[in-house]
């Protein structure tokens, strides 16, 4: 594990491709195109662009022991002004309905705001996909009302309803401010169907193993966190952990990564697979590098060849039905009821 963090810390490139690596070389009963064959599925390619997700910088007030992204407080890459520029351009121009936005904490960034402005006088739908923990940092108080006054919808990570299992995967303290975070976010109109302000909540396993089910968990959440802290929100959705940066590093420290491989293998499901995220998406890094995902991003996949590289070189024509680029740990999207930023992809 500390090889593998010293590898990330200094040549990102070099641990990105070792993960790769570690990937092809565990579980590997079947390779992930191997099964979209089998499925009928091969090429996986992309149908429309309905979301612009849009990762503005790996700086983060925590350090979650799942993150994909390896952000942390210690993270420097921050999207810059004029890279968000050609991103609202291309909302504007593809007629793109969502901007996804995504970190590190994603409100960190110095012109986070003004990118929020800006997508919200397109008349765009925002997400902003949000720790939690932010809303209470100094110099950021006031982020809620913000975020409410722009109609934002909050996608929050919340593993657990149980302080103990969050406090375990994202911190000692997060599970108690992000309580405190969520009954500000209630207390402005979140949560509440009246309002039409958007509070989804999103779980994802404490270790190697898939999500349950996600209505019951819903319906688990909901009883518990209203009982317990008045606490009322719109949606859960269950993620699954990738295999990727610091949940990768665990998995190789406790000798478990070819068992959770060769679980998400084994639980390969088509219909997740003909319904991935990937298919109506198109991920934009920090730096304005182009990607099918944000998991290809954390993995330095780009896009298939002859697809543009960068947000300034956007074709909609040529993107709109690219070929997707995948790998092992595409398995972690198709296991199951599968896994995506919306949650499960089938029921």
């Amino acid at each position: 594990m500390a090889g593998l963090t010293l590898l990330r810390q200094h040549n990102p490139l070099s641990s990105t491709t070792r993960q790769r690596q570690l990937l092809e070389v565990q579980g590997n009963t079947k390779r992930f195109d191997q099964a979209l064959r089998e499925s009928g599925l091969a090429p996986l390619r992309a149908c429309s662009i309905e979301v612009l997700q849009v990762n503005v910088g790996k700086v983060c007030n925590q350090t979650c022991h799942h993150c994909h992204v390896d952000a942390g407080p210690d993270r420097r890459e921050s999207m810059s002004h004029e890279t968000m520029a050609a991103c609202l351009h291309v909302l504007e121009s593809a007629g793109i309905p969502t901007l996804d936005i995504t970190g590190g904490a994603p409100e960190m960034n110095p012109n986070f705001r003004w990118l929020v402005n800006e997508a919200h006088r397109l008349g765009r739908h925002i997400v902003d996909r949000c720790n939690l923990t932010i809303l209470l940092a100094p110099r950021y108080e006031d982020l809620p009302e913000f975020l409410a006054e722009h109609r934002v919808e909050i996608v929050a990570s919340l593993p657990c309803y149980l302080a103990e299992n969050t406090n375990r995967q994202r911190g000692e303290g997060v599970f108690e401010r992000s309580i405190q975070a969520l009954r500000r976010l209630n207390d402005l109109g979140y949560g509440r169907p009246e309002t039409g302000l958007m509070l989804k909540l999103v779980y994802n396993p404490l270790g190697p193993q898939l999500p349950p089910d996600q209505q019951q968990l819903e319906t688990a959440y909901r009883k518990e966190l209203h009982a317990q802290y008045g606490v009322v929100f719109n949606r859960l959705f269950t993620i699954t952990n990738m295999p990727i940066s610091r949940f990768l590093d665990d998995l190789v420290a406790h000798d478990r990564l070819d068992e959770y491989m060769r679980l998400l293998v084994a639980a390969y499901n088509p219909r997740a697979a003909a319904s991935v995220m990937c298919r109506t998406m198109l991920s934009v890094g920090w730096d304005g590098r182009l990607y099918d995902c944000d998991f290809n991003q954390m993995l330095d996949l780009e896009l298939g060849a002859g697809m543009p590289r960068h947000i300034s070189q956007f074709d909609a024509e040529l993107l709109r039905n690219r070929p997707i680029v995948v790998g092992q740990h595409c398995f972690g999207c198709t296991a199951g009821c599968g896994s995506g930023c919306s949650g499960a992809i089938v029921s």
